[in-house]
């Protein structure tokens, strides 16, 4: 008799561990949906400032059409496509815009714009919201890899089906300086 409430009390423990390990699972996976959608809402925004900062700048910078067209491209390249694609988009995306700023800076009456400047403000700000987003975002994905590899809750993750959670990064030509030459 005894035996058998310790092999029920065992079962019922397993049950228990099995049950909660699951639940860590999916809500740290859903956490990171969750993060992904914000991201998205924060570049989404950043989208539809791009085309008035572009009109804004070209007031003043008829000469520069390269830089704006680099610019206007790089935006299609961040909306367009898969989640691969469009990450390599917003790179690309953030070093035009790098380039852009880096512009204004030899014109001296668009820099006191004030429409110029409010749409700078914005996206300096959003800037600052999708470094944020994607700190997050690669914080939960951390947390997800752990749990996906760590014992015991590695055996419930395969068990399942949930898997690693790719890391957002930022490829090394986004991070250099930005140069522009007349």
């Amino acid at each position: 008799m005894l035996a058998v409430v310790i092999i029920l009390l065992v079962i019922v423990i397993l049950v228990i561990a099995l049950a909660s390990s699951y639940n860590s699972l999916v809500r740290t996976r859903n956490r990171a949906e969750e993060a992904l959608a914000a991201l998205d809402a924060h570049l989404r925004r950043r989208h539809d400032l791009v085309p008035k900062l572009v009109d804004t700048v070209k007031g003043y910078t008829e000469h520069e059409e390269s830089t704006l067209s680099a610019v206007i491209s790089a935006r299609a390249g961040a909306i367009d496509g898969g989640a691969r694609e469009r990450g390599a988009g917003e790179d690309g995306l953030t070093a035009a815009l790098h380039k852009l700023f880096a512009l204004a800076e030899s014109y001296p009456d668009l820099k006191a714009d004030k429409g110029f400047l409010q749409l700078q403000g914005e996206l300096s700000s959003l800037e600052e919201d999708i470094l944020n987003a994607r700190k997050y975002y690669n914080a939960l994905a951390r947390t997800m890899n752990d749990k996906v590899e760590s014992f015991p809750s590695n055996l419930v993750a395969s068990l399942f089906h949930f898997s690693r959670l790719d890391y957002l990064s930022t490829p090394e030509e986004a991070k250099e300086d930005v140069r522009v030459v007349f």
